[in-house]
């Protein structure tokens, strides 16, 4: 029998951790599978879909500039979806409104909701935000949660969510950079130690925060000549503004637009060091063996602080230049950070999924979420 899965997106991560999922679930047997974009971002969005060779068999229209229009008008126009075909599964990923809008709109339309890279938490609903609510949010109403560690596993396991339906499955993140190392021939390309690669983007990081950020950067700039730091800057203004009129005269620091996903994976492989607030990155980074400090106070996933991948920092200014002096002089230091493997996963998510998928969906008739 033919399954029919929707797949939900809307922002640059999802894209990146949802498209090596959409490939695999194309080259399964028994499986028609729909790419559906909300439209919540535009431009980003449609680089990186190309990134990964994928056109959407669905796209809805973005309405408003706020994330409250932009809610209102996804859910009215996900509705006609849902009622469009039998679906067996609607998948959606992560923490973004538009991973919401399509788990509710599959719920009350009695469609199982699969949720990928689910049981990630802070328990803090104001870092991040508005994330850390949706992701909790969603729980609530999946049928399929797809965990990408054993800490995230416990955590849904923690809050009620029946063992049978958790999956332990890796991020699907290391399957897209293994994807693009094969398809877009990623890899170093760097003589020598490489750059300092540095993102901020982040609401809870803006004023104060970033201010300590960029006086950091500037202090390690200043201090370390010959060490080049590229900054990607996040086109907000609240962000690029600052950004721009504390750091714009160091002659070695590159302030650049935003990259796309294939040059951001180019420039992970060729770093030293990355600083960053990014989730992602948190992530992807130790796919290439790049030591990270996280410029945040909490983070969702722990994991790499763990491995010794990553190392919190907070957004300090004295604490995040004291760090990153310790590792230029302390090499016994820097390699212990080095790691090679990446605790997230292993490359194999997306198989273990379609997999998972396969065997419950020929199983299970098209009920309510809460008769599973």
């Amino acid at each position: 029998m033919m399954q029919n899965v929707l797949l939900v997106s809307g922002t640059r991560p999802e894209i990146v951790k949802l498209a090596p999922l959409y490939h695999a679930l194309r080259g399964a047997d028994d499986i028609a599978v729909q790419w559906l974009h909300t439209g919540q971002h535009d431009e980003m969005a449609r680089q990186i879909l190309a990134c990964f060779d994928i056109a959407p068999d669905l796209a809805l229209t973005r309405r408003g500039t706020s994330l409250g229009d932009f809610s209102v008008g996804c859910r009215e126009q996900l509705e006609p979806v849902m009622r469009q075909r039998p679906w067996s599964v609607v998948i959606v990923q992560g923490d973004t409104e538009s991973a919401f809008q399509g788990a509710l709109a599959g719920f009350y339309n009695q469609i199982p909701v699969a949720h990928v890279e689910a049981g990630l938490r802070t328990y803090n609903l104001e870092q991040p935000f508005p994330e850390e609510a949706l992701r909790q949010m969603i729980t609530r109403i999946s049928r399929f949660h797809f965990a990408p560690t054993a800490r995230a596993r416990q955590a849904l396991l923690a809050e009620g969510v029946p063992d049978r339906l958790i999956h332990l499955t890796g991020n699907t993140v290391v399957d897209a950079q293994l994807w693009t190392c094969e398809h877009k021939s990623i890899r170093r390309r760097s003589a020598g130690r490489g750059h300092v690669l540095v993102t901020v983007h982040r609401r809870e990081n803006w004023g104060e925060p970033l201010e300590q950020i960029c006086g950091a950067v500037a202090d390690v700039a200043d201090t370390h000549p010959d060490l080049t730091v590229l900054f990607p800057v996040h086109p907000n203004p609240i962000v690029r503004d600052q950004v721009h009129s504390r750091l714009s005269t160091r002659a070695n620091v590159k302030l650049v637009v935003p990259f796309d996903y294939l040059v951001m994976q180019q420039a992970l492989a060729d770093a030293w060091l990355v600083l960053t607030d990014s989730g992602g990155l948190q992530e992807e980074a130790p796919t290439f063996s790049v030591p990270l400090l996280v410029l945040r106070e909490e983070t969702e996933r722990p994991e790499a602080v763990e491995a010794g991948c990553a190392r919190l920092v907070g957004t300090d200014r004295a604490g995040i230049v004291a760090h990153v002096n310790q590792l230029i002089r302390d090499e016994d230091a820097y390699r212990q950070m080095q790691r090679q493997g990446n605790p997230f996963g292993d490359g194999t998510a997306s198989q273990r999924i379609v997999s998972i998928l396969k065997r419950r969906l020929s199983t299970t008739k098209r009920t309510s979420v809460a008769a599973a």
